[in-house]
């Protein structure tokens, strides 16, 4: 595997790989617990700051982490309701480019219902789109029960690649997110860039007072990962909530 390759499951964050001679590694710096087996051998070092900050921010993806994320059924849903094809709605929301752009800020939730019009050649309502929407999601209960632990302990936010409609509407669209996490879930579009543009990730972290040091972040798209770490957070790919919590009890955060 090259230099700095991330394995589906590891830790990813800046790392230090088997040592020479007189370097420091792992077993200079004591776990608490032992490492999972699917994370083993990664550490952050970037400097001082990074070994000895305390995580005090546990940064989430939503979709795919908190939540599982159903895209066809919300084509399926937008679809019934607009009396268009499901592959018109994906190509119309997807593969037009629209989401994206909303996504990253650069229209209105305005802007984007009526552009979503115009390419179904209908009106697309709120209403409509937020019950689409709804369709998609269905909360993870092991990882949400895994963010109510840390809860007690440490401030925890979400960052997810989506526009204000999303969040506005968060106690719709997943009650149980909106319960565990209130005020503290930011759409990407706040910030003008989606993840993994380092611009997402400190526009968050700034707007919630943390530093990129003291956060740890989780996702499960690599790429975004990589983004966090590269912007300077600790970073984590999710792909269960059993490693996650494996993950979280090595750092002694549970």
């Amino acid at each position: 595997m090259a230099a700095g390759a991330r394995v589906k499951g590891q830790f990813a964050g800046p790392i230090v790989y088997p040592h020479a001679k007189g370097e420091p590694g792992l077993e200079d710096f004591p776990p608490t617990a032992s490492r999972p087996m699917h994370n083993q051998g990664f550490w952050p070092s970037t400097g001082t700051d990074v070994m000895t900050a305390p995580i005090a921010l546990v940064l989430f993806d939503m979709e795919g982490v908190l939540t599982h994320y159903d895209r066809a059924a919300r084509a399926d849903r937008l679809a019934a309701s607009t009396g268009r094809s499901a592959e018109q709605v994906r190509h119309a929301i997807w593969g037009s480019g629209l989401e994206a752009r909303a996504d990253a800020g650069e229209i209105s939730d305005d802007e984007y219902l009526q552009e979503l019009g115009q390419l179904l050649g209908c009106r697309v309502s709120r209403d409509d789109w937020l019950a689409s929407r709804r369709a998609s999601i269905t909360p993870n209960a092991e990882t949400l029960a895994l963010a109510a632990r840390l809860a007690g302990q440490y401030r925890i936010a979400i960052l997810t690649n989506n526009c204000r409609l999303v969040t506005d509407h968060i106690a719709y669209l997943n009650p149980p997110v909106a319960q565990l996490f209130g005020q503290s879930v930011y759409p990407s579009a706040a910030f003008g860039a989606t993840k993994p543009a380092a611009q997402a990730y400190l526009g968050c972290i700034g707007q919630l007072g943390c530093s990129a040091a003291q956060t740890l972040f989780i996702d499960d798209t690599e790429a975004n990962v990589q983004g966090a770490v590269d912007a300077g957070l600790h970073g984590y790919r999710f792909v269960s909530a059993e490693n996650l919590a494996e993950e979280l009890a090595w750092r002694s955060l549970i």
